[in-house]
């Protein structure tokens, strides 16, 4: 696989309740350096298996909706909308977030990553940014 069809199956995958997704598609000396609405935070490998294990618990389903998904020899960026269902409310979708990430790939793996997110809002103008996919 490229690296930008490893990027893409990780974050189309079922990051909500398939376990083998972080083992499969994150480098095991892996760092994501993430900025986010709330601050700074940098995760390893184990990181993000916690991440992710906790993401099981608060939500039914993740589904990204990607705008851009761009690769320059190993390094791909991708920018994305995660909707979400929740346990309480599975039948009712909504945006999470916005997210702009720059992945490294390495032996086939996301090895570093820089993301930004800002929660989503209702923004007529924002939700149309992204209705352009430049996959």
């Amino acid at each position: 696989m490229s690296p930008k069809e490893i990027v893409k199956g990780f974050y189309e995958s079922d990051l909500a309740n398939d376990s083998s997704v972080v083992p499969t598609y994150i480098h095991k000396d892996s760092l994501l350096h993430w900025n986010s609405s709330t601050g700074y935070t940098a995760f390893d490998y184990e990181g993000l298996v916690r991440f992710y294990s906790n993401i099981k618990v608060a939500y039914h389903s993740l589904r990204p909706k990607i705008s851009h998904l761009l690769q320059d020899e190993n390094f791909v960026t991708i920018r994305f909308t995660m909707f979400v269902s929740t346990i309480e409310d599975p039948d009712n979708e909504m945006p999470l977030a916005n997210f702009i990430s720059i992945w490294e790939v390495k032996d086939g793996k996301m090895y570093r990553g820089h993301e930004i997110s800002q929660v989503a809002d209702d923004n007529l103008e924002s939700y149309k940014s992204f209705s352009e996919i430049k996959v």
